[in-house]
């Protein structure tokens, strides 16, 4: 989609004739990741200041929807999946599978131009950590945390996801 001295904006700027042209132009791909592995990596890369992943939990569930930062925002509030048809939605912890099957279909030599991943050995990693660090937060922190990541639970599959439970 060419837009004439398009200077960089978001797609709330066009109006809904441009945004259908734009969005039908090209192919949409999504990755996703289970809310509670993305606040594992987030507390581990130390964005956090809080000395411990359940005073983390406790400045986001604080910081809520509008002071979030991008990190930890629900994905649904981020990448508006009932507004734009994704053509693919990438499932962190499938990526070598996914990539594979996405580049196939994009005619390009999909072996080639994957890193070597490992989904296993990154879904028992992180089933790992989700239950060390579950088991750190309170009752009350984690039922929090289920309704603050509701939207995300629903609109995309995470069944081992602790959040869900």
């Amino acid at each position: 989609y060419r837009r004439p001295h398009a200077k960089e904006a978001r797609l709330s700027e066009f109006n809904q004739t441009e945004r259908k042209a734009m969005l039908g132009s090209y192919t949409k791909v999504l990755f996703v990741r289970d809310p509670f592995h993305r606040l594992i990596a987030t507390f581990l890369q130390g964005m956090g200041i809080s000395p411990s992943f359940s005073s983390f939990v406790q400045e986001v569930l604080d910081s809520g929807m509008r002071n979030g930062s991008v990190a930890w925002k629900p994905l649904v509030s981020l990448c508006r999946p009932c507004l734009v048809r994704y053509d693919y939605v990438v499932m962190f912890g499938f990526l070598r599978q996914e990539l594979g099957h996405l580049l196939r279909r994009a005619g390009l030599p999909a072996g080639s131009l994957l890193p070597e991943l490992t989904d296993s050995q990154v879904q028992w990693t992180y089933r790992w950590l989700s239950e060390q660090m579950f088991s750190e937060l309170s009752a009350h922190q984690k039922k929090q945390l289920s309704h603050f990541y509701r939207w995300d639970l629903a609109a995309f599959p995470f069944p081992s996801s602790f959040l869900s439970d």
